[in-house]
């Protein structure tokens, strides 16, 4: 029985155009589990996680309009806000779609160790959020946001994405896959954390997830890891007279693509940097594919499929 990491976009749950309305949520869940069903019901021991940029930025924004009210919480706790209640969606959504698995589901709250002193602290580069427009842009400088264009589909809201070192419940989430429990896990990246004095701190960024997704897949040695995006395939020369979708690839032409440049930071380039970063530490393969294709791609029919030689 092959182990497998999905990990879902923030879109999963909030597609683009979507207010995040808990109608829309619940829908867009119960989309997701037959696609990750499918996969568990083929066999494969299952770990998902979850992005939560558009959740966050939605919630920091609820948060500010409050803030006469309520004091606002940092960063890092409305990321584990996002954790809890969309790994709550996400299990509802399993427990109807695979009636024979409905107690062995599980969501942990996942914290992720960073280093506050790299330099993902001092170039905000993770979009969160929607899209603003010239007087939100506005209004968020004049707050103290950094805001950028977001793969030239508008402006939004970008924040400090540090690298995860390790995560604080491996553990706990490996013992669980290894008693072949479904385990939703590393929800937005993970609760970024730092070690301070012997204490646990919280620290104010969003970490990426397909980062931390290799980081769990690694953790529970898992065979494959499916980084799933709004695309059926990673595309060459995107947006241009030459874009053309790449099916097959090995981690050393992936990562020459990066270096030229082909993968933007803030979009797919942390999805490549996950999927060299786990086949090359010893995972079998690494797919990156949308939601409706996802079932398809394990089995070897779809999607960009990243491993080490050419002949694998």
């Amino acid at each position: 029985m092959s182990t497998i990491v999905v990990a879902l976009g923030g879109n999963a749950l909030t597609q683009p155009g979507q207010s995040g309305a808990v109608e829309e949520l619940v829908e867009n869940a119960s989309q997701m589990a037959a696609a990750v069903g499918e996969v568990a019901a083929a066999g494969h021991r299952v770990v998902v996680t979850h992005g939560n940029g558009p959740q966050i930025g939605n919630l920091a924004i609820q948060q500010l309009i409050a803030a006469a009210k309520v004091p606002p919480l940092p960063l890092h706790l409305l990321g584990a806000m996002t954790q809890g209640y969309m790994g709550s969606l996400i299990v509802r959504a399993l427990w109807h779609e695979l009636p024979d698995r409905r107690d062995q589901l599980a969501a942990i709250v996942t914290h992720a160790i960073v280093d506050p002193d790299l330099e993902g602290f001092s170039r905000p580069t993770k979009p969160i959020g929607p899209f603003l427009s010239a007087d939100d842009v506005r209004k968020a400088e004049a707050r103290g946001w950094t805001v950028a264009h977001d793969a030239g589909r508008g402006v939004r809201r970008v924040v400090p994405s540090p690298v995860p070192c390790t995560v604080v419940e491996a553990a706990a989430i490996k013992a669980l896959v290894d008693a072949n429990f479904l385990v939703v896990a590393g929800g937005g990246g993970g609760i970024p954390t730092a070690r301070q004095d012997g204490d646990l701190v919280g620290v104010d960024a969003v970490i990426d997830k397909d980062r931390l997704a290799a980081q769990i897949a690694r953790s529970v040695k898992a065979d494959g890891l499916v980084l799933v995006t709004g695309v059926d395939r990673v595309f060459i020369g995107f947006g241009t007279p030459l874009e053309r979708p790449l099916e097959r690839t090995t981690t050393s032409e992936a990562a020459d693509y990066l270096r030229g440049g082909e993968f933007p930071a803030g979009s797919m380039g942390p999805k490549i940097e996950a999927a060299i970063d786990f086949v090359d530490g010893g995972g079998a393969y690494a797919i990156i594919t949308s939601t409706e294709q996802l079932a398809a791609a394990v089995r070897g029919e779809g999607g960009t499929r990243v491993v080490r030689m050419a002949d694998e």
